[in-house]
């Protein structure tokens, strides 16, 4: 029995939409249930007030310039390193043993556990360059995590522009760092923010490492050498030690909110990007 063409597209396409709706409906799930458990405990007092008695009251003002603080630092540093490494194993460098060991060690370190990252980071910066507990251990911990990403989205984003901007852009007497600068990098800009945007995701939700180097104290960070406590970090001790799940949730929903408010950001400025150079 011979099987029409036109069916076999049909059940395709509905298991597709299937499998799309089944992700937005996992994501809508998720949302919904941190909103309705932490929508009632929400308010202006709760996000401009620091936390008390190890968070069962207050707010979570501290935790939410720690996250900003670990986030920011950490994307300032491993941004020009990841693109900087992206565009030099793409534009200024041949397919070598040398290119092939680079990749390799970028691979491997995107498939290392955080914990493994957290304690390195306490071994080497908390504890050998005697950092102890701070916001820089912390910085330069997450900025080794999030540079892989950094790194392979960067150079699958460059490779993705056509060589034919290339060779126009030198056969107007463009130079190398030009090319690569004026045409290359804002060709290939909506996939690089891509990357960043996804570090930002993994750097406003990791726990483990940050635990291990930045601490987990409920002050406020007034310098690079302070310890702090990251939002993320702030909901798992809410919550692992049942000190107060109404302000767990309340906390992951300011988090979910954040990181929905990026996307958002981020998706306008490709949006912008792709219309300017398209």
């Amino acid at each position: 029995m011979r099987i029409s063409p036109n069916f076999v597209d049909k059940i395709v396409k509905i298991g597709l939409n299937f499998q799309a709706f089944f992700t937005v409906g996992i994501l809508i799930a998720i949302v919904a249930v941190i909103f309705f458990k932490g929508s009632p405990y929400l308010n202006l007092e709760f996000i401009f007030s620091s936390p008390e008695d190890m968070g069962r009251h207050g707010g979570i003002f501290s935790t939410i310039i720690g996250t900003i603080f670990l986030v920011l630092l950490s994307i300032f540093i491993a941004t020009p390193l990841g693109v900087g490494t992206a565009i030099f194993l793409t534009e200024y460098t041949k397919e070598s043993w040398f290119t092939k060991i680079i990749r390799f060690g970028v691979e491997s370190l995107a498939g290392i556990p955080s914990i493994l990252y957290g304690l390195f980071g306490f071994i080497f910066f908390v504890v050998k360059l005697g950092m102890g507990w701070s916001l820089m251990a912390g910085v330069l911990t997450i900025t080794i995590m999030i540079l892989p990403t950094i790194i392979r989205t960067s150079e699958e984003a460059v490779k993705t522009v056509p060589r034919n901007l290339r060779i126009v852009s030198y056969s107007l007497s463009a130079t190398k760092w030009e090319t690569v600068t004026k045409v290359v990098l804002p060709s290939a800009g909506p996939g690089i923010l891509t990357g960043i945007m996804l570090s930002v995701g993994r750097a406003v939700g990791e726990t483990a490492a940050v635990i291990f180097t930045m601490g987990s104290s409920l002050r406020l960070p007034t310098s690079l050498m302070d310890s702090g406590r990251t939002m993320a970090v702030h909901f798992y001790i809410l919550a692992r030690e049942g000190i107060s799940m109404e302000k767990a949730y309340a906390t992951a929903l300011v988090l979910v909110l954040s990181i929905l408010f990026i996307n958002i950001i981020a998706y306008y400025i490709m949006n912008k990007v792709t219309s300017k150079y398209s």
